[in-house]
């Protein structure tokens, strides 16, 4: 899992058609924006895990942004 550090305004690209914006950060809550193409589906987990009767794949192992200063 590749771990990036964002604030509000700040967004990372996924294969050049993907962009998760952070919008809102309140507490221990982040919301999130996402633009990605049609036939891409995105759920949150907990709805990914209800629709496909089977838990969300887990990632492998953790990664951290060391190039983005105060990551």
């Amino acid at each position: 899992m590749l771990v990036l550090s964002r604030k509000k305004n700040e967004s990372i690209v996924i294969n050049s058609d993907i962009v998760i914006t952070v919008i809102e950060i309140r507490g221990d809550k982040v919301r999130l924006g996402i633009v990605a193409p049609k036939d891409v589906p995105v759920h949150r987990e907990e709805v990914y895990e209800a629709i496909h009767g089977t838990k969300a794949p887990q990632p492998v192992a953790a990664k951290t942004d060391a190039a983005e200063p105060g990551a």
